[in-house]
């Protein structure tokens, strides 16, 4: 709706915005001198657990992954905050003290914020990066030949939607919550360091994080705004544990519905591939993993280093020449 909206209005010329809501990419980029610009982005929703500390903590991971998704460095944040006017404060304070807990371990620290009284709790977090203009990462630079490397496991939307529905068994709960709490501060710094092997950076040609429009709505950019066409392995897609219970038991969120009606048509599925996993795809994540599209030559040590630094990133796929469809999920 946002994109519609925005495509109507008049778009101001600024030769230092790098990056503008007219990419579709994961944050803003802002040139404000040679070697540096902003990194600015904004993120915020209603609880996904039960525990206040805990909803705190995944919403400040989800809303600095963005920056990391550029290649960025987080350096402040602004609150946002809606919360009842008759409220338990102890529970908001249990909030932000949680989103202060991962926001200190990214060295990013909070500098004010807003609140409004509203019925229903919704938190998040605009932050702001740095990054060197010349290193940005997008999700539109994909080259054929490049191999797809994905950072975390998928199916945090049907699991918080079991637990919504009190029937999450407390293992999920386990590994979604450990997922949607763990920064891709590591991942990132592994992406942009030199590889130790060529003595020179790795080649990453786009990156994004998997967030709400799951696993294909988020490759599906990366095709399109790099004109190629991507390969997903099915059986190399890592899965939470109850992810497709979830599936089988119809704990399906309506993000997942609507992801899958908006970006289905530009799929082909092997038929091995099965209808659980085929819906799992389009799984809105929240705090996902970072897709990366690296050359061929530096993945299997890029993977190396990112399994070594104890991220669990997997071998996905591969880029390939533009073709229709867009998606290909091979067995």
């Amino acid at each position: 709706m946002l994109d519609t909206v925005l495509g109507k209005l008049a778009r101001q010329h600024d030769p230092n915005v790098l990056v503008g809501f007219d990419k579709a990419d994961d944050a803003g980029v802002y040139r404000i001198s040679a070697d540096q610009a902003l990194v600015q982005t904004i993120d915020f929703f209603t609880p996904i657990v039960d525990d206040p500390y805990t909803f705190g903590q995944i919403a400040a991971t989800n809303s600095l992954s963005d920056i990391y998704a550029m290649g960025g460095r987080p350096l402040t944040a602004l609150a946002m905050v809606c919360f009842p006017e008759k409220g338990d404060f102890d529970i908001l304070e249990q909030i932000l003290a949680g989103g202060l807990s991962k926001m200190m371990e990214a060295g990013c620290t909070i500098v004010g914020g807003h609140s409004v009284r509203d019925p229903e709790i919704k938190f998040g977090y605009s932050v702001t990066g740095m990054i060197n203009p010349d290193r940005v990462l997008t999700n539109s630079g994909a080259v054929p030949g490049d191999r797809l490397v994905l950072t975390k496991a998928i199916g945090t939307g049907v699991i918080s939607t079991a637990i919504k529905q009190g029937k999450a068994e407390e293992k999920w709960i386990e590994a979604a919550t450990r997922s949607m709490t763990t920064l891709n501060k590591l991942a990132a710094e592994v992406v942009t360091r030199v590889s130790p092997q060529t003595k020179a950076p790795f080649q990453i040609h786009g990156m994004t994080d998997i967030t709400g429009f799951g696993l294909i709505g988020h490759a599906r950019e990366m095709a399109l705004g790099s004109n190629v066409s991507l390969r997903l392995n099915a059986s190399h897609i890592p899965l939470l544990e109850g992810a497709l219970e979830c599936v089988r038991q119809k704990f399906i969120p309506g993000g997942l519905k609507a992801n899958r009606e908006f970006a289905e048509c530009m799929v082909y599925y092997d038929e091995a591939v099965s209808e659980e996993l085929r819906t799992i795809l389009y799984d809105p994540q929240t705090a996902g993993g970072l897709l990366i599209s690296v050359a061929l030559e530096d993945a299997d040590e890029l993977l190396r280093e990112l399994n070594e630094a104890a991220v669990p990133a997997v071998s996905l796929g591969e880029v390939l020449s533009s073709d229709k469809p867009a998606i290909e999920v091979a067995p």
